[in-house]
């Protein structure tokens, strides 16, 4: 698992800067030129200890994976077909997230729409891949059905229509991140409790929750703090879950599903995989320069930056960056990402290799609980 996760990871979309080229991990691993992590993704490096397997043995299964691995999501298109496509009907293709989680944009974004088993906090934030929205969905659903009186599962900011910095986070910017709040007891008002999350959330649903994510959706993995997963591990014990099982998600190393974060005691930050968002997302790279509108560099700020220097450094425009980023001043921050337009194609733009999801880590078959 931890194999498979780790070259997930490197095939994700990279992101491309100056002369050479910044590659951007989606779950925080940095490779070449070292990028800020996340401030809400952060995660205690004393908390999570790194997978340490051989560098030679981890290169090796990575050469590997790479010489096997072929069109696996979209390979009813083909390169002709898919290029005729976004060329005359690009919202054919449905939704295509481009680049990754930290540095990306949405392409054909979809809204998650009102339903019985969850609430929207945010319509105007709550686009994301077809994916996305499908996973979210049927894992509200699981747990209404499981729990007929349990209230809607609070939705916050999954991300903007067309993806990008959404404020504050610094991922939600392809589709694939979600903010999920925890379930309470119906008509309690956990504010009080802000600092101890753990003591007034509803185990079995947040529980209920959690396993249907694991079992229904394509995770990269989830966020939550640490005090947060050790409830809900005793939890899910006690009700008779497998402990190896458990121990896979929870206590896994670097290659667990479930990760502690700080900041996060009063919600889940759920990443899933969109496989053919993201593959389509890698194959449109070359293709973007035939849909003007979507020809555009993602770009991480660095110190001595400017707007003037990126516009011509890029072939761009001062006032075509600041509308395509909602900026009103020419002021930049270090490590913020940019979307760039470009009057040209990008014609030293590497196109990653196809993309490999790893297989879902599922509930061994149990008897019911007596």
């Amino acid at each position: 698992m931890a194999r498979a996760l780790l070259l997930s990871l490197l095939l994700a979309a990279p992101v491309w800067a100056d002369a050479g080229i910044e590659l951007v991990v989606d779950a925080g691993t940095v490779l070449a030129e070292a990028a800020p992590a996340p401030v809400e993704d952060a995660v205690d490096d004393d908390d999570d200890a790194a997978d340490e397997e051989g560098e030679a043995e981890v290169e090796a299964t990575i050469a590997e994976a790479l010489a096997d691995a072929g069109l696996r999501y979209t390979s009813e298109l083909t390169d002709d077909e898919l290029t005729k496509r976004w060329i005359e009907a690009p919202e054919s293709l449905g939704t295509i997230s481009v680049g990754v989680t930290e540095a990306g944009r949405l392409v054909n974004g979809v809204s998650l729409p009102p339903g019985d088993a969850w609430q929207v906090i945010d319509a105007n934030n709550a686009y994301g891949t077809q994916e996305t929205i499908d996973f979210l969905i049927a894992a509200a659903t699981a747990v209404k059905e499981q729990y007929a009186d349990a209230a809607p599962l609070r939705i916050n900011h999954i991300g903007k229509k067309v993806g990008g910095y959404l404020r504050p986070h610094q991922s939600h910017q392809a589709g694939r991140d979600v903010d999920l709040g925890f379930y309470y007891p119906r008509n309690e008002d956990p504010g009080h409790l802000s600092k101890k999350r753990e003591l007034a959330m509803d185990l079995s649903l947040n529980w209920a929750l959690l396993k249907a994510l694991v079992s229904n959706a394509d995770i990269e993995f989830v966020l939550v703090d640490k005090r947060i997963q050790a409830r809900l591990y005793a939890f899910a014990l006690d009700q008779g879950e497998d402990k190896a099982w458990l121990d896979k998600l929870f206590h896994n190393g670097a290659a667990s599903l479930v990760k502690h974060a700080r900041r996060h005691r009063d919600h889940f930050h759920v990443r899933f995989f969109s496989a053919r968002s993201q593959e389509l997302g890698r194959r449109i790279l070359p293709l973007l320069a035939r849909q003007p509108e979507q020809n555009v560099l993602i770009y991480r700020v660095k110190k001595g930056d400017t707007l003037g220097g990126l516009a011509s450094r890029y072939n761009s425009g001062v006032k075509l960056i600041q509308k395509a980023n909602g900026l009103t001043s020419t002021a930049l921050r270090v490590g913020r990402t940019l979307n760039i337009p470009l009057r040209g194609p990008c014609t030293n733009c590497p196109v990653p290799p196809p993309l490999v999801i790893p297989d879902r880590c599922l509930p061994p078959s149990l008897p019911p609980k007596s």
